[in-house]
């Protein structure tokens, strides 16, 4: 029995309120943003800055969308920031109308809610893939189909051609399952795509929801002009479930008979691709729709959020109460960088790298859905890069610290793109001595703080504080040890770190005693003589 519209309305409000339970199928979630033309945003995140941000877990944190396709145009969405703010604009006035008008966010709801199909992953193809060719020799088809009416036709005068029909019959079969496995390519798609099509006409069609895309009724009707020729597809999707077995091989002989489903398909085909500018606007408007939808219930759910501003100022960075957005009850900073960089530093498990990660996490959500895990987040339009998780290359025989040199050779080339940028960077050069590791880092991190850009950079190399005073401002993370405990209150602290627990957490998990106060003695030898150096 059909879900009645007011429990369908009240499981997708259920679903749309919380994190997706259900496993994400990400090879096709990415087919749209690995298809489209990417040449037009000002950048496209690379692959290991999404993995560095751990951003595939942020998109499915983020993820609210009902629809297939706006969950495929969501993760597009973070992929790619745009050299304008048009996307951006059209995102706020969808979520403005579904905020204060309930009753229309529900029907929207309601439309969306018929695409959440799996084979809706596969509309893309139908505007970004080549599709299948005629054969040379399929003009025989029509003939054929042709010969067929014309054999039923003179049944009824004469009863002898029902043996030309027997026989044609027996060839068109074998056309017509030569044709079953190209029709089974496009039996996902060509259905979603009608129903795709309603949607979008139904949602444009009420107030204010078709205004930022005037060309959405004209591209709405051109695909609704295929008509009869879409239903073959429809009718084919819903054979096995809907209909019984009798009436199922009586279609199966007509379709055969007259070879309908090959003339029907290269048609379709063949109107489709004139018609891919209007599929993608469709595609499109249902995307952002279900896009603007998802920011609508993420906000409603999170306990902090800001829409950011994107400062004319070109190197400043202020973010008040940031935090991490995968981290239970995540410990909220504060910082504000303008004309230098920042420098980090602090023990493992202090808060410095997962800090730095949360930086560029809402430097990219701020230009791409306008919503960031802050109080208040201001930064200048930034093309968002890092090197953070880094690992050695076996297969292609690449040490660690040949995978390091490639990673941060990749950031020094983009610092002279001629774009202001942000560079994210953990512990550079772990792969090679001290103090090689201090002067390449001290080197590199100059280098990539010019023009204009912001560098954020975790280190335990306190040296590197002193080499960069210039350009670059120093924070710190720490820890306390109390009652033999390790505690970590992850606040970042402006100035160099100055005291350090290395040694004493070897002492909480019992190494030799001999091993820590020699440790200690070299310890204090070391610093001393560190101090009379800088003194002299």
């Amino acid at each position: 029995m059909p879900e009645s519209k007011k429990k369908q309305l009240a499981r997708l409000k259920e679903h749309a309120h919380k994190i997706k339970q259900e496993t994400i199928d990400f090879f096709n979630v990415e087919r749209f943003f690995h298809l489209t033309d990417k040449k037009r945003f000002h950048q496209v995140i690379s692959d290991r800055t999404f993995q560095d941000l751990d951003m595939e877990e942020v998109f499915m944190f983020i993820d609210r969308t009902v629809s297939k396709v706006g969950q495929q145009f969501l993760y597009h969405t973070l992929r790619t920031i745009p050299d304008d703010t048009l996307r951006t604009e059209r995102f706020e006035k969808k979520v403005k109308i579904f905020k204060d008008k309930p009753e229309l966010k529900d029907a929207v709801l309601l439309e969306l809610g018929t695409l959440q199909s799996t084979n809706a992953y596969y509309i893309v193809s139908l505007f970004l893939r080549e599709h299948i060719q005629k054969p040379g020799w399929f003009w025989i088809i029509p003939l054929l189909s042709l010969a067929s009416v014309s054999s039923v036709l003179l049944l009824f005068v004469f009863p002898q051609a029902f043996i030309a029909l027997v026989v044609l019959l027996a060839v068109n079969f074998g056309f017509h399952y030569w044709n079953k496995n190209n029709l089974y390519q496009y039996a996902n798609s060509i259905p979603q795509l009608s129903r795709m099509t309603w949607a979008a006409k139904k949602i444009s069609e009420l107030e204010g929801m078709g205004d930022d895309h005037p060309e959405i009724r004209k591209s709405i009707a051109a695909i609704e002009s295929l008509g009869v020729p879409m239903s073959i597809f429809r009718l084919e999707a819903k054979l096995q479930s809907e209909i019984g077995l009798l009436v199922e091989h009586i279609l199966e002989l007509i379709k055969a008979l007259f070879l309908i489903e090959p003339l029907a398909l290269y048609h379709v085909l063949n109107q489709l691709d004139k018609k891919r500018t209007e599929i993608q606007e469709i595609y499109t408007y249902i995307g952002e729709t279900d896009v603007a939808m998802s920011i609508s219930f993420l906000r409603d759910e999170l306990p902090s959020f800001c829409i950011p501003s994107i400062d004319k100022n070109k190197k400043r960075l202020t973010a008040v109460d940031i935090y991490h957005p995968l981290i239970y009850q995540s410990v909220a900073n504060s910082i504000d960088i303008t004309g230098k960089s920042a420098l980090l530093t602090g023990s493992n498990m202090s808060g410095k790298t997962t800090f730095i990660r949360t930086i560029g996490i809402n430097a990219i959500l701020a230009q791409t859905i306008n919503t960031c895990f802050a109080r208040e987040f201001r930064i200048p339009m930034l093309k968002v890069n890092s090197a953070i998780r880094i690992s050695d290359d076996l297969l292609n025989e690449k040490s660690y610290y040949f995978e390091e040199v490639l990673a941060v050779k990749a950031l020094l080339e983009e610092s002279r793109s001629g774009f202001q940028n942000l560079f994210l960077l953990d512990e550079m050069f772990k792969g090679t001595n001290t103090v090689e590791r201090v002067a390449s880092g001290k080197a590199v991190l100059e280098y990539l703080t010019k023009h204009d850009n912001l560098v954020f950079a975790a280190t335990h190399d306190l040296q590197l504080a002193d080499l960069l005073t210039d350009t670059f401002k120093t924070f710190h993370f720490t820890e306390t040890v109390e009652s033999d405990q390790l505690i970590f209150d992850y606040k970042i602290k402006t100035g160099v770190l100055t005291d350090t627990n290395a040694i004493r957490i070897l002492e909480l998990n019992l190494y030799p005693s001999e091993v820590t106060d020699e440790a200690k003695q070299l310890a204090t030898r070391m610093f001393n003589n560190k101090v009379t150096r800088n003194q002299l």
